[in-house]
């Protein structure tokens, strides 16, 4: 039996953690979007977390910022929106969301994603008119999208509770008490936990340092997985690939983090080279879906075949968008060995599930992933072989088992993951 605890004890425990929760909110602004004084900061938030989005927008103005702009989102308002309305109306984004988002990524904004939503929230509703908006903005919102995708533009994606995730993630507890385990998972996943969550992000940092270095040095021609559930895959990768991971840098030279958390090491494979079957190894939430039991098969560099036990049809629509969703954009590698997958907690989001596991991602790659990739143009990065879509699709493959060797120029196997852990973790 599972204890839980009462109402009182749980409110004062929340009450408890109100400084550890500012210091998360100064991590995020410091070293997640890394405010410049003067700028302009985008802040997207849950309505529900409305208080934390205060605490945000107070130390966004702390750090310098010279306006900050807050875009709510509601579960129940997006859910109330696909019910009633036409698919035809998502197949475009409105005029003025369109110069809200682009005029704010042309000034300069950096634009930070308090992430936290029910993982059920669209069940039932037709995965085309949610796969039809997704589409319109990626496609219609360039200049946003390019400002994040070609180093422009500063972002960060970090976690906020809500109560719908929380209750899903800690089905056994009720009142205050789900929020309050939610933001103690939040904080440990995010190495916020501690006395300065600043200082240990830097040296967080220097980990992947370490495995990027060994990566690129190795220059691999392809990747090899393996594991029990029957996943036997192997990836082709660019000449030039490059691994990144960490923080990233702007072109203006801005150090920032896109995720937090992230345990991550990652590249953009050869998007023509992809061959076998790969298993998912946890549940996929997709704009409110959830997708499980699930596998691929490419040849080629396609997705050719796949099935689930649960969601096909949300997966058929992601792996369908467009003529280039059914190949690979990233390719990442994760130890077992991280707080995320050591707390045995599933999240039901991306975010954290994806930081727990190895995984792929179907459609868009990354142009800093390719030697000289931030200046080139997007028919340019496809004839180098980096994938171009409009979605990028994180599914976790890592199980406690998988393998996974690099494939040398001269054909020679060398192994970098061993029983999920990189094979020199323990060296």
């Amino acid at each position: 039996m599972v204890e839980t605890m009462t109402e009182q004890e749980a409110r004062r425990a929340l009450e408890g953690l109100a400084p550890q929760i500012e210091a998360y909110a100064e991590l995020i602004v410091r070293k997640g979007i890394a405010v410049q004084k003067g700028q302009e900061v985008v802040v997207n938030s849950p309505v529900e977390r409305a208080d934390f989005a205060r605490v945000v927008v107070k130390k966004a103005y702390e750090a310098g910022a010279g306006h900050v702009t807050v875009i709510w989102a509601d579960d129940q308002m997006s859910r109330l929106e696909y019910q009633n309305v036409d698919i035809d109306y998502f197949k475009h984004v409105p005029a003025w969301k369109r110069e809200q988002l682009n005029g704010l990524a042309e000034d300069g904004a950096c634009f930070l994603f308090l992430e936290g939503s029910d993982p059920s929230i669209f069940d039932g509703i037709d995965p085309k008119k949610p796969a039809a908006a997704r589409f319109a903005r990626n496609t219609e919102c360039m200049a946003f999208r390019d400002g994040m995708d070609f180093g422009r533009n500063a972002w960060c994606i970090a976690g906020v509770p809500v109560e719908a995730w929380a209750k899903k993630v800690f089905p056994e507890t009720d009142g205050v008490e789900p929020i309050y385990k939610m933001w103690l998972a939040i904080l440990s996943a995010a190495r916020a936990d501690g006395a300065d969550p600043q200082s240990d992000w830097e040296t967080h940092n220097a980990a992947f340092e370490k495995n990027k270095r060994r990566l690129n040095e190795a220059a691999f021609d392809a990747l090899r997985y393996e594991a029990k559930n029957g996943t036997n895959l192997t990836v082709g990768l660019n000449k030039g690939s490059l691994w990144d991971g960490g923080a990233g840098t702007t072109v203006g030279g801005v150090s920032y983090f896109p995720n937090i958390p992230t345990e991550e090491v990652f590249t953009s494979p050869d998007r023509m080279r992809a061959d076998g079957i790969v298993y998912s190894a946890m549940p996929l939430v997709h704009a409110g879906q959830i997708i499980d039991g699930f596998w691929l098969r490419f040849e080629g560099g396609r997705v050719i075949d796949f099935g689930a036990k649960r969601g096909k049809e949300v997966l058929r629509h992601i792996i369908e968008t467009d003529e280039n969703s059914c190949r690979l954009g990233e390719c990442a590698l994760i130890s077992k060995n991280t707080p995320i997958r050591q707390s045995e907690i599933l999240f039901y989001d991306t975010l954290y599930d994806e930081n727990a596991s190895c995984h792929l991602a179907l459609g868009m790659g990354f142009p800093e992933c390719l030697a000289g990739g931030l200046e080139m143009n997007k028919e340019e990065l496809i004839a180098h072989g980096v994938n171009q879509s409009a979605v990028h699709v994180d599914f976790m493959i890592g199980s406690d088992d998988i393998n996974i060797w690099g494939i040398t120029q001269d054909g020679d196997q060398v192994p970098v993951f061993v029983e999920g852990q990189w094979a020199w973790e323990n060296q």
